[in-house]
């Protein structure tokens, strides 16, 4: 698995880059950087250029900046507007699997509205991270023929804008979601037919998010299932979805192969970085992350799942 060098297309994603405030049974810490765009382009620079889209208000000082310093993330597209940024807070109770939001203050992020630069309109990968899909849309209309789009979307989308969502999927290749919004979405209750009846909508990929209990991926009619690993210090989920994207995106764009087998990589790539992320509250495991951890955690999904034919 190819890490942090040689030729790869470089990604351009669209997000929100927030301040969080999260409480676990492990601890609590406020106003850390997180936010969907941020953790899904740390995990994706691993492997690839990442080109950044969001909006920040004045208090996002040089200091938590520097989350994006020494990495192979373009902040051109990062926005500085006057107010606050975008803040959410969070707590889990002992099951992880489950959390509270306590507050959501967009700020900033209201009135953000995507401005493509020049340079980042021809990338040959697009990440429309979780954002209103009438903002999606508009990514879209200034990009011009990307070889392979992915977004994130929530049940509050599913929700609300139906429409805009289904008119924005019409034109993606992959779609990133948890179990319960695909059943949502999709209106059926067995995993399989939820992925199906999403590729109907236009997919060709659907990625299927299932928490402590793993991944299903759906490529055309082929289907892979991978597992979570097992972990016993898991201290903050949050981000940990958004991580797997950056992954899985990321490795896809350090590779020409769109096979089932590179797929199937791409998903454990994603895996691997979010099994990283729970690791620590925020932002933390991943900026003291080394190829080498990547690489070896790699080999450790392989042992999981690995066995011979009989």
């Amino acid at each position: 698995m190819s890490i942090g060098g040689g030729a790869a297309n470089p990604i351009l994603t669209v997000g929100s880059v927030a301040l969080d405030s999260v409480r676990t049974p492990s601890g609590e810490v406020s106003r850390m950087v997180g936010g969907a765009a941020t953790f899904f382009s740390v995990a994706a620079s691993f492997f690839t250029d990442v080109r950044l889209v969001a909006v920040v208000g004045e208090d996002f000082d040089a200091e938590r900046a520097s989350v994006f310093e020494g990495r192979r993330i373009d902040l051109e597209g990062l926005q500085r507007v006057p107010g606050e940024t975008f803040r959410w807070r969070g707590e889990y109770g002992s099951n992880l699997n489950t959390r509270e939001t306590i507050y959501t203050h967009l700020n900033v992020f209201e009135a953000f509205e995507p401005r493509i630069p020049h340079g980042f309109r021809s990338s040959p990968i697009v990440f429309l991270a979780n954002i209103h899909p009438a903002l999606q849309l508009e990514v879209l209309e200034q990009v011009r023929d990307p070889a392979f789009v992915a977004l994130d979307t929530m049940n509050y989308w599913i929700e609300r804008t139906p429409a805009e969502l289904k008119a924005v999927l019409a034109r993606v290749d992959a779609v990133v979601i948890n179990d319960e919004e695909a059943r949502q979405l999709s209106g059926e209750g067995n995993l399989v037919g939820a992925a199906r009846a999403i590729r109907a909508l236009g997919p060709s990929h659907v990625v299927i998010k299932r928490g402590e209990h793993g991944v299903l991926a759906a490529r055309r009619e082929e289907f892979f299932a991978a597992p979570a690993l097992p972990l016993a210090d898991v201290r903050d989920p949050t981000g940990a979805g958004d991580t797997f994207a950056g992954g899985l995106v990321g490795y896809l764009a350090s590779v020409q192969s769109r096979t089932h087998d590179a797929w199937a990589r791409a998903v454990i790539a994603g895996s691997t970085m979010a099994s990283f992320a729970v690791e620590d509250f925020g932002l933390g495991r991943l900026l003291r992350l080394a190829a080498a951890d990547i690489r070896d955690r790699f080999r450790e999904f392989k042992r999981l799942t690995h066995f011979d034919a009989l």
